[in-house]
């Protein structure tokens, strides 16, 4: 009994084929996520409006005032930076678990 090998056609009625062993399909870019635009496919937005294309996103996004999370990546990284030097330095009110713990204690001993 020999071994027989399938694979589905990528367009309807996305019958099934019977390949030989030797088979090996074709390399698709728009497989690719990160080089095609395959995600942006059917895409609305929440008002309803097409937003079905790079170019049709980015003007909507422009066109109501609106970003992605990546124009944030900067900002976020000085934030980060200015938290982590507030909390070395020790200046300000930065209070920590163990601040937190040590008052819980203190105020359950009191009793």
């Amino acid at each position: 009994m020999s071994r027989r090998r399938y694979v589905q056609m990528s367009e309807p009625p996305y019958d099934l084929v019977e390949v030989s062993d030797s088979y090996v399909p074709e390399p698709r870019a728009v497989n690719n996520a990160l080089a095609g635009d395959r995600h942006y496919d059917g895409l609305r937005a929440v008002d309803g409006a097409d937003i079905s294309t790079r170019s049709k996103h980015r003007e909507y996004m422009k066109r109501h005032g609106l970003t992605t999370a990546d124009d944030f990546t900067q900002s976020w990284a000085k934030a980060e930076k200015a938290r982590n030097e507030y909390r070395i330095t020790g200046k300000g009110g930065a209070v920590t678990r163990d601040d937190i713990g040590r008052a819980i204690h203190q105020l359950e001993s009191k009793r």
